[in-house]
């Protein structure tokens, strides 16, 4: 800044700024210099920024699949409960199959007949007992089984039914493989021993008994599945 002898003040001026030269002539003519323009306003949509709170979504997903409420432990729980009315029908029919399973051949005479009935092998008489033990537990772990739905965290509930689902499932292959080696002896016999095929003679005996069998091996495939399930559920806790 420099001094003229009229006294007078010169003010340079930048020409490399038009607001520069606005407020200097501004200020040289005593007038206050002009407000800044203002910031322009940005709308944001930050929670923190705003302090705004905003509602979660609804999940559209069905109860059964909701993750943040344990969804997929209910849908074990409900297929836990399905199963078990599923195997309950394999182990009552084996049971009733053997247990009424009663042939007579009728070309002897009443005074000399063969005869066969499940009580005559203690194999068949082990495995009735066995499907119908079987039977009855799985009616008693039905309401076990809905509690588990209602509440798919009661770790205690499912490690009680966990603990009898394998002891149950120990009882019911024991009892179905005892009752498929008579069976297969029925069927084919053994030359070595001197056992015939009584299958042959017995034809509606065998039938049911075999019947029995495959029902209740499909009932140890599903008590295996039950334990698989109620291992994971628990796993996950």
């Amino acid at each position: 800044m420099s001094t003229t002898e009229t006294g007078a003040t010169v003010i340079p001026i930048e020409s490399d700024s038009g607001t520069a030269t606005h407020q200097a002539r501004a200020q040289a003519a005593g007038k206050a210099p002009a407000d800044p323009v203002p910031p322009p306003i940005v709308i944001t949509t930050d929670t923190a920024a705003t302090g705004a709170t905003t509602t979660p979504r609804k999940s559209r997903l069905p109860l059964l699949l909701r993750r943040e409420k344990g969804g997929w432990r209910r849908g074990l729980a409900v297929f836990d409960f399905l199963l078990r009315i599923l195997a309950f029908g394999p182990t009552l029919a084996a049971a009733i199959a053997t247990g009424t399973s009663d042939e007579t051949l009728s070309f002897f005479t009443q005074f000399f007949q063969f005869h066969a009935n499940y009580a005559d092998f203690p194999a068949f008489t082990f495995f009735v007992v066995g499907n119908t033990v079987a039977a009855g537990y799985l009616v008693l772990s039905l309401p076990f089984s809905a509690v588990t739905v209602v509440r798919p965290k009661a770790t205690g509930l499912r490690l009680l039914l966990l603990i009898f689902d394998t002891v149950i499932l120990a009882l019911l292959t024991a009892a179905a493989s005892s009752a498929a080696a008579i069976v297969y002896l029925a069927h084919n016999g053994n030359a070595k021993a001197n056992w015939i095929a009584i299958c042959m003679q017995f034809n509606g005996f065998c039938e049911r008994t075999s019947g029995a069998v495959v029902g209740s091996f499909i009932a140890v495939l599903i008590f295996m599945l039950l334990i698989v399930m109620s291992a994971l559920s628990i796993r996950h806790r």
